[in-house]
């Protein structure tokens, strides 16, 4: 059994945490992982991908190959539809649907919101309105990826929060609790459009 998750953002949107706290539960549990290289400018404003690999059994390639990508996590819509051409027929894209207008071309956002529309399996969602409405506006990303973790097939829930908590541990347990609350959030916002 394997997980191919495409990450993809924009830098300073913590995208990169997200990989950590998912790597760092894949490794505790015992699974294989292989993560390619950040392409892009990780600066904050460049685009930032990274292809995050994981499975019950040895891992060739660090490489997702096109139309084998089980789930685009991404907290940026344009960068979500950019490696549309990775994810399978069955896969999910799970994306903020909040803008970063980081280039002056930016596309128009109806288009983006109406191209995201057309495909079959999106949860798109706001999480930096999500983080500021719940006073917590640094954990947008985590409110994403408990998003995601709604599809993950090898790491439960329970193992995302012992990874939050072995990870922020040392910034103390306002920050840890802050993140777990933010992962639960988006886990629920995603069970809730998954029942309707």
């Amino acid at each position: 059994m394997k997980t191919d998750i495409i990450l993809s953002g924009v830098g300073g949107q913590g995208i990169l945490s997200v990989a950590t706290i998912i790597g760092e539960a894949a490794t505790r549990i015992g699974l294989s992982l292989k993560q390619a290289e950040v392409h892009g400018m990780s600066q904050r404003g460049g685009d930032v991908q990274s292809n995050l690999r994981l499975s019950d059994a040895p891992i060739a390639s660090d490489l997702i190959p096109l139309g084998t990508a089980d789930i685009i996590l991404s907290l940026e819509p344009m960068e979500a539809l950019r490696y549309l051409p990775y994810l399978s027929k069955e896969g999910w894209i799970i994306t903020s649907s909040a803008p970063f207008k980081n280039i002056g071309n930016y596309p128009d956002e109806e288009a983006l919101k109406a191209e995201l529309d057309a495909l079959p399996h999106v949860i798109s969602l706001d999480v930096n309105e999500l983080a500021k409405e719940n006073h917590m506006p640094k954990c947008a990303n985590v409110i994403l990826l408990g998003a995601a973790a709604a599809f993950f097939t090898l790491i439960e829930k329970e193992e995302l929060h012992q990874s939050i908590e072995r990870i922020f541990a040392s910034k103390g347990e306002e920050v840890v609790s802050m993140n777990h609350r933010a992962l639960n959030i988006g886990y629920e916002y995603a069970q809730n459009l998954i029942k309707q």
